[in-house]
């Protein structure tokens, strides 16, 4: 350290010119205080004054901070509040089916992919974008044309949320996906295909919970609250999808302030 800037930053363990042993090495353990403190002061002295951390570019690219909002979810529109009744069966069903899903993972993992199954590789956004929902609603066209209507191509339709298929995924990749998804949601409109997926991805995912699943499942709620309010038509059948994924995320991962207040 230069004098100029040693007078900006005195020290606050001065260590003086001692009389220090002959046989004091800098290589070996201290054996007194002020042989720790000059060996400290030797190693600071070799210390660049400049360093330059080397940083990976790619692990920069997702989001490295976590940010949970505590606002409510918009109330249902008027005479489609969900019951408690209806609540307390949702929860008990889907507990149940998580149950199942731990129990029997073993067995659906080890069963054979039909050869067009193809997962992507976790950090594949765009790949799992296209897996789940299919090329159709990726690309957003509207229908199949005739030539298309004959069997089901699931790269077209995207590939259901077969118990093969989600007990292979770990909870990165669970996370990983949900989050994929939820930010499609952001900007799109509900489908079935989106609904199953959604189900399926909250089934699998682990509890306790890590802040970012925490963060994501509130975000994915409080958007099927602002969708349910704008759906124009008032679809009952869509409304009761939005209806249950806000209440596996209210009451079932104890978000209990985003839940609806019975009917």
């Amino acid at each position: 350290m230069e004098a100029g800037a040693e007078e900006l930053v005195p020290r606050l363990l001065p260590v003086g010119d001692w009389d220090l042993a002959e046989d004091f090495a800098p290589t070996v353990p201290p054996r007194t205080p002020q042989e720790y403190l000059k060996r400290v002061q030797i190693e600071a002295a070799r210390c660049p004054d400049v360093v330059v951390a080397k940083i990976d570019p790619r692990k920069l690219k997702k989001k490295q901070t976590v940010n949970i909002s505590i606002s409510g979810c918009q109330p249902a529109p008027e005479g489609y509040s969900p019951t408690l009744r209806w609540q307390q069966q949702q929860v008990a069903n889907f507990s149940a089916v998580r149950q199942s899903l731990n129990k029997h993972r073993n067995h659906w993992r080890s069963q054979h992919l039909d050869s067009n199954v193809i997962m992507p590789k976790s950090e594949d956004e765009e790949g799992w974008k296209k897996f789940c929902l299919g090329e159709r609603i990726y690309s957003e066209i509207d229908a199949l044309s005739d030539n298309e209507n004959i069997g089901i191509d699931y790269m077209k339709v995207g590939f259901p949320p077969l118990l093969s298929i989600v007990s292979r995924m770990n909870q990165a990749t669970v996370t990983s996906v949900l989050e994929y998804l939820i930010s499609w949601f952001g900007e799109k409109k509900f489908t079935p295909e989106l609904g199953r997926w959604l189900y399926a991805l909250l089934a699998c995912l682990e509890k306790p919970l890590l802040p970012e699943a925490h963060s994501l499942i509130r975000q994915l709620a409080r958007r099927c609250s602002e969708v349910r309010v704008l759906e124009e038509n008032k679809n009952e059948e869509q409304i009761s999808a939005l209806n249950l994924i806000i209440c596996l995320v209210s009451r079932y991962f104890d978000q209990r302030d985003l839940a609806d207040e019975p009917s």
